[in-house]
């Protein structure tokens, strides 16, 4: 892997992503929209608000992230960049590392829209240090940019990769506890989400905004999500080149 390759990877994938209005829209205003709608949904009942919003940042960081990657890597691939570049000398880790660099800046972005809107805007009460929170929301951040670009070699167009939502996301919304006290699911429900990282990223957000815990104190979350990043990092290298 050469550096020289990487940015020029990022970077065009960067000054591509500016330029499509869509990809823009979705990255600032779906997420403001959304969160916009569930403040409106709890406007009488603040309490309830306060208790769900870790989730609700979690799952929302999760999902939108996951949708730009999942739709921009396929566009790249429909367009025959991916397969024009795999013909080239530049590498596979270059490919990859390029275009994960050129994601993760929009989705950094998107997470860091998500989080200040909810706070400030829907006045959300919080406890900790909020870079410390930033710094959660990049792990985060980081699975779903790697499970986009994964999930996204299994899809033909846009519309599967919508598809793979239900199948994908949907399962952890109600599994990880982000919408019920983990504690409350049943067992076997409780074994399955804890192979899911948005259980992680609800359970590490939980502590810090509700529970006022540092970033040691959630050691094993951060630990747990830092390995499905990199394994779904190397699952999306096998099968970059087989796409």
């Amino acid at each position: 892997m050469t550096v020289d390759r990487t940015l020029a990877i990022s970077t065009r994938i960067i000054h591509q992503i500016t330029r499509d209005h869509r990809s823009l829209a979705l990255i600032i205003v779906a997420p403001v929209v959304v969160m916009s709608l569930v403040g409106f949904s709890f406007a009488d009942r603040r309490e309830i608000l306060d208790l769900v919003a870790p989730g609700l940042i979690g799952t929302f960081v999760l999902f939108f992230v996951f949708l730009l990657t999942g739709v921009s890597f396929l566009r790249e691939r429909a367009q025959g960049t991916i397969e024009r570049l795999l013909t080239t000398p530049v590498g596979r880790a270059d490919i990859l590392v390029g275009y994960l660099l050129g994601f993760l800046l929009f989705a950094a972005i998107q997470a860091v829209v998500i989080l200040l809107f909810t706070i400030f805007a829907l006045q959300i009460q919080y406890q900790g240090s909020l870079w410390q929170i930033f710094v959660l929301l990049a792990l985060v951040t980081l699975v779903a940019v790697n499970l986009g670009i994964f999930i996204s070699t299994f899809a033909r167009n846009e519309f599967q990769v919508v598809q793979f939502i239900p199948v994908i996301l949907m399962p952890q919304i109600f599994l990880s506890g982000a919408v019920l006290p983990f504690e409350q699911l049943p067992w076997y429900f409780q074994a399955v989400g804890r192979f899911l990282p948005l259980t992680y990223a609800v359970e590490g957000l939980r502590g810090l905004m509700s529970e006022g815990e540092s970033l040691a104190g959630i050691g094993w979350e951060l630990t747990v999500l830092g390995g499905f990043a990199l394994l779904l990092l190397v699952l999306a290298a096998l099968t970059v080149r087989r796409s």
